[in-house]
């Protein structure tokens, strides 16, 4: 290929780096939002936050960008940018799947963790942020790995729109070579590089995330005892207020 060329497929490389990111962003603070709202005291906010995750997941992701890119904007007298239509489809789609991940996680928890924070007076918000948070995050990472995965795949998506991400950059190189099997063995190539780091990156994340509660992943070597939270931060904040 030309330099020309080449710079095409760099350029729609980093377009989707951009949409993997931002939409992961979203992504993530949809998951943590629902999730947590999903094992909520209140019926009425369980509901509404199950409506929430069975139409997001129950609708496709590519019928999901046409309608906030072409749908909605007519309908509030706006255009969004392909970008940021790209963004919010995807983030309040995998988002919806991130939710369950979230509110899994938390619900495995040991429930004498529930009660200990009970017992010790905390509220709601420190239950969670001292004793059950803690706990579920690092089992959160390996299905978050994958769904983040699956993200980097769904935005070849918001090539429908026109938009130069790296999937419609590899398609306008393959029209301009007429040559099929180079052009798409190196896009996935470079789809299998970026979710490879990927992988690696979130690898790393949760040995460490584990290395905080005194273990280790499956592989990663011995398992040294398990700390509780109740005897760590949640026995700090208990000292604290004595």
């Amino acid at each position: 290929m030309t330099s020309g060329l080449w710079e095409l497929v760099l350029k729609g490389i980093w377009v989707t780096v951009q949409l993997l990111v931002f939409s992961a962003l979203l992504a993530a603070a949809v998951s943590f939002v629902v999730g947590i709202a999903r094992t909520h005291r209140l019926l009425t906010v369980r509901f509404l936050a199950g409506f929430y995750t069975e139409v997001f997941r129950g609708t496709s992701a590519l019928i999901m960008i046409f309608w906030v890119f072409f749908v909605l904007p007519p309908a509030f007298g706006w255009q969004l940018v392909p970008m940021w239509a790209g963004t919010l489809a995807l983030g309040l789609t995998y988002g919806a799947y991130g939710s369950e991940i979230v509110r899994g996680a938390l619900n495995s928890v040991d429930p004498a963790q529930r009660e200990g924070g009970i017992a010790l007076s905390f509220t709601p918000w420190q239950r969670l942020r001292l004793i059950l948070l803690p706990q579920a995050v690092p089992e959160m990472i390996p299905p978050f790995s994958n769904l983040l995965i699956e993200l980097l795949k769904g935005t070849a998506l918001v090539s429908v729109m026109g938009m130069g991400d790296l999937a419609f950059s590899g398609n306008l190189v393959r029209l301009a070579l007429q040559e099929s099997a180079e052009i798409y063995t190196y896009i996935l190539l470079i789809y299998f590089v970026i979710a490879f780091l990927l992988t690696r990156v979130m690898r790393g994340l949760e040995k460490k995330l584990k290395a905080g509660l005194g273990r280790v992943p499956e592989g990663g070597g011995k398992k040294l005892p398990a700390r509780r939270p109740e005897t760590t931060a949640v026995g700090a904040e208990a000292a604290g207020g004595r």
